[in-house]
């Protein structure tokens, strides 16, 4: 299985979304896994910084050449930043998904992130998908 599909350090959701802890922030992206699946991603629409977010909810769409799909958040938390380099270079994210974050929250429930994948058991479970 390659490097690709999971990074330590992240936590991952069985919907292909990651998320990394930087202090009291989260950074939210989606795995190399998806990326993959949806092909050449063209558009992605996220939330504006205040709204505030539970685990599991809906943090926007993102759209690529095959299909159009909803983003989830993996924790709760309040939008605080979105990453505005992607309304003009969304492809950034099919490039280097672990690099490329899409949202950031803080006051996470940090609770939740024992709910999630870590990097073994994502690249077990998308392993079983092949």
């Amino acid at each position: 299985m390659a490097d690709t599909q999971a990074k330590d350090g992240y936590f991952y959701t069985e919907k292909h979304e990651w998320v990394k802890v930087e202090g009291d922030v989260a950074l939210i992206g989606i795995t190399d896994f998806a990326q993959n699946a949806l092909g050449d991603i063209v558009f992605i629409d996220l939330p504006k910084p205040g709204k505030q977010i539970k685990a599991k909810d809906s943090l926007g769409t993102i759209e690529s050449v095959k299909a159009a799909e909803d983003l989830y958040s993996p924790i709760s938390g309040e939008v605080v930043e979105t990453n505005g380099s992607l309304g003009s270079n969304p492809q950034s994210v099919n490039a280097e998904p672990f690099d490329t974050w899409m949202v950031k929250l803080k006051n996470i429930q940090t609770s939740e992130l024992s709910g999630l994948l870590s990097a073994a058991q994502y690249k077990e479970y998308v392993s079983k998908l092949d």
